[in-house]
């Protein structure tokens, strides 16, 4: 597949999860999807095919709430596209806010994204969960 149709998958693979579209999220996942988040809290660990995106996404919902309110910014090549973001939110267990500059490399294979990699602020997210 070419860079910009990787580009366009990764943007559908947002939109989905900006959506809550699990069904769509699986779409367009690998069947081995590897997630990976680091960090002390809650939503960190590698999380790996699709019974691990779905386990990842319910628990997510039922942990934060989340807004991207800046558009996200794209860089690619080959295979590999990097997402630059912010994102605000709120640790429902705690009712602490948390703001959160990040990149996800993910990289894409045959029309699936198959790896995520976050790069995030994991110090704002574990004070957020008050750990």
């Amino acid at each position: 597949m070419s860079t910009q149709e990787n580009v366009q998958i990764v943007k559908d693979f947002f939109a989905a999860m900006g959506r809550g579209d699990k069904q769509g999220l699986l779409a367009i996942s690998a069947e081995d999807i590897e997630w990976i988040i680091p960090g002390e809290w809650p939503l960190a660990g590698t999380h790996r095919g699709h019974a691990g995106l779905a386990d990842l996404l319910e628990k997510a919902s039922d942990t934060v709430e989340t807004s991207y309110p800046a558009p996200f910014e794209f860089v690619a090549q080959g295979d590999r596209v990097l997402v630059v973001g912010f994102a605000t939110g709120r640790v429902k267990a705690t009712n602490r806010t948390f703001d959160d500059d990040w990149v996800f490399a993910i990289t894409v294979r045959n029309g699936k994204v198959t790896n995520i990699r976050e790069y995030i602020d994991t110090l704002a997210l574990a004070r957020a969960c008050d750990l």
